[in-house]
């Protein structure tokens, strides 16, 4: 495999587990599809792919890196833990099935994927979370989707803190309160739906700051997720976004530009809200 495009920085996490900034996402990425798609990514230079047992395309993501020629340990591989898996004998079957399906013997990280409230298992769940990663099938653990009630409750009841929260978050949305809590707990942030799916690309604050750089808003978007220090997820199909996605590192955002970006934010969530989402497969 060539080298790739751009030298990717890494956040550490709490539990000494380095984890790429930028991910490749694979989120409504067709499982026929797939492996081809990855493969692209990886040649571009991603190391952090991002999958999920609910998307139903972990075996095309193993399928691209043992096709990559890349060693298993220069690819961070996240998962997650759906809705109807919660609870302890569950979820440890569910992790055990994912590995099966990547056809690896352990994931990188492993993600509650919702809190679901509703069936209040989720504590349960992260106790098998737990045990799962001392038994070497998870290298670093932590959820998705998570209010500050839900961490207060596992942290409490535990004693052990996520290393990551992954949840919704782009201008429009930024979580004011949520990555506080984070902040203070040493929980990292990490990003889906960085670019709200494009809504925010046509954006005259976006776009002028773009025009200023030689960048496109995608890239301003992304930028300034790294500049808050977020773990970002972008996924596309298209050879030259993927290139472009990655392609962050040659500009920098003013203090300015920052809180003018800043300043979009309207509250307006996209996706489901983890208090009330309880979709099973």
């Amino acid at each position: 495999m060539t080298p790739p495009i751009v030298e990717i920085p890494n956040i550490l996490l709490r539990d000494g587990v380095e984890i790429p900034q930028i991910g490749f996402g694979v989120f409504q990425v067709p499982p026929a599809e797939t492996a081809e798609v990855v493969g692209r990514a990886l040649l571009a230079g991603y190391r952090h792919i991002d999958t999920a047992a609910i998307y139903r395309n972990e075996v095309g993501v193993g399928e691209a890196i043992r096709a990559s020629g890349l060693d298993r340990s220069d690819v961070f591989v996240t998962t997650k833990c759906f809705n109807d898996d919660h609870g302890y004998e569950q979820a440890t079957a569910a992790l055990r099935a994912s590995l099966d399906r990547l056809k690896m013997e352990q994931v990188d990280l492993y993600l509650i994927h919702w809190p679901v409230p509703s069936k209040d298992l989720y504590l349960e769940t992260w106790r098998a979370l737990i045990d799962l990663q001392a038994q070497g099938l998870a290298r670093a653990i932590g959820v998705s989707n998570f209010e500050p009630s839900h961490l207060a409750r596992i942290i409490e009841e535990t004693g052990v803190t996520p290393v990551i929260n992954q949840i919704e978050l782009h201008p429009r949305f930024q979580q004011p309160v949520l990555r506080r809590t984070h902040a203070e707990l040493g929980i990292v942030t990490e990003a889906w739906s960085p670019l709200a799916q494009g809504d925010v690309l046509e954006d005259p604050v976006i776009t002028e700051i773009g025009e200023a750089h030689g960048r496109t808003a995608a890239q301003v978007v992304l930028r300034w997720h790294l500049q808050l220090g977020h773990v970002v997820i972008p996924k596309s199909v298209t050879q030259r976004r993927i290139e472009e996605n990655l392609d962050l590192f040659g500009f920098q955002l003013s203090v300015g530009e920052m809180e003018a970006i800043g300043g979009l934010d309207v509250g307006q969530r996209r996706g489901p809200d983890p208090n009330v989402f309880v979709r099973i497969k």
